[in-house]
């Protein structure tokens, strides 16, 4: 193809993260401003999944993340004849902005809502989609073992199709006294990559979800080879990575850095601003609605593996002989993990040997 495939469905994360940089470049310019209110920006956070800063002895971090589409793949599978997913939405909205939290090695506090809809009606539709939707939020908070403090509700006709709605969300958490935020100042050659399944598409890929329903003949509920419909494949929650997050900060496993594998797919194993060599020797096992959509939009590999989770929905990194602690935690919390490669001295990149890909650093700009 001349053009990549989630290009085609309107995301390009090259002038995504062109804009990133030109706000990022803003803010750098407000960190000041917090020693008015006795507290300290750590500006070696910018660029990393949350902004941690310090206040008296307490260093906390703050992210704010949004769902993107995947509501929209929740009203149109309900209006197919497909079951209401919505509870599923909620849960996907906090995992997003928990996971992300997590990577900083802060563990949530409160976690706040924005819910924007084209409609005012829409939390009165008679398919109990919004009674869906609060629900799966209250369960990932309390699976992230944070309090939900609040929110917006907007109505912004004009902005939003009527019968959609825009979901984000806010958290502030504290990193645990007595350890330092986890920014990859660490990280070093010889370390070890472990690699965390994924339950799916999680929450990014859904825009190139939805095109290829739309060209698919029975659209979400085409089966699957494995017999379940695409849509409900698609809607699967996303795992929420807070309880792996904890135990390795209880334990003291030698954590050098954490990536949350969303947008960027597997090129997000060198978010870290090193100048260091990531080589993968290991996959997980790809979930079977990752491989649908790539065998039937025919993308590469490379775009593939560049885009998707494809079954790693995070990774912890770690010093030389920690990836078996990894392991262990992430069994404890109900999670499949492996030790997937190492950290080499060399030139910032990812290089995937099973498929013979490589990642150089100019395909992963965020600062």
């Amino acid at each position: 193809m001349n053009e990549p495939r989630y290009a085609s469905a309107g995301v390009s994360y090259e002038l995504l993260d062109a804009a990133k940089k030109l706000a990022a470049a803003q803010a750098l310019e407000t960190t000041g401003l917090l020693r008015r209110r006795g507290g300290s920006g750590i500006d070696a956070s910018r660029g990393e999944p949350a902004f941690v800063f310090e206040l008296g002895d307490r260093a906390l971090a703050l992210v704010l993340e949004c769902l993107g589409t995947k509501s929209v793949i929740a009203r149109q599978y309900l209006d197919a004849g497909g079951p209401d997913r919505f509870e599923n939405i909620g849960y996907d909205a906090v995992a997003a902005i928990v996971n992300d939290l997590c990577c900083v090695g802060a563990l949530p506090l409160v976690v706040n809502a924005y819910f924007a809809t084209g409609s005012s009606g829409w939390q009165h539709d008679p398919s109990g989609r919004y009674s869906s939707l609060v629900t799966g939020w209250r369960r990932a908070c309390e699976a992230a073992g944070a309090a939900w403090g609040g929110g917006e509700t907007s109505s912004l006709r004009g902005i939003v199709f009527p019968d959609e709605i825009d979901i984000a969300g806010a958290a502030v958490g504290e990193v645990p006294p007595g350890r330092a935020p986890i920014l990859g100042q660490d990280l070093a050659p010889g370390d070890e990559i472990v690699l965390i399944s994924s339950a799916g598409l999680h929450a990014n890929g859904a825009s190139l979800a939805r095109a290829l329903a739309a060209e698919l003949p029975d659209g979400y509920l085409t089966r699957l080879p494995g017999g379940r419909q695409y849509g409900d494949a698609l809607l699967d929650p996303t795992v929420i990575y807070v309880p792996l997050a904890e135990l390795l900060l209880e334990r003291g496993v030698p954590v050098t850095y954490l990536s949350h594998i969303t947008g960027h797919g597997l090129r997000k194993v060198m978010r870290a601003k090193r100048e260091l060599t990531y080589r993968i020797h290991s996959l997980p096992p790809v979930p079977e609605v990752l491989a649908f959509m790539v065998e039937r939009t025919g993308m590469s590999p490379h775009e593939a593996y560049g885009t998707f989770n494809m079954g790693a929905g995070f990774a912890v990194f770690c010093g030389a002989g920690g990836g078996r602690q990894v392991i262990d935690a992430a069994s404890e919390a109900g999670l499949t993990a492996i030790i997937a490669g190492s950290v080499e001295a060399g030139a910032r990149r990812v290089i995937i040997e099973p498929l013979a890909i490589t990642y150089e650093t100019d395909e992963l700009q965020l600062s």
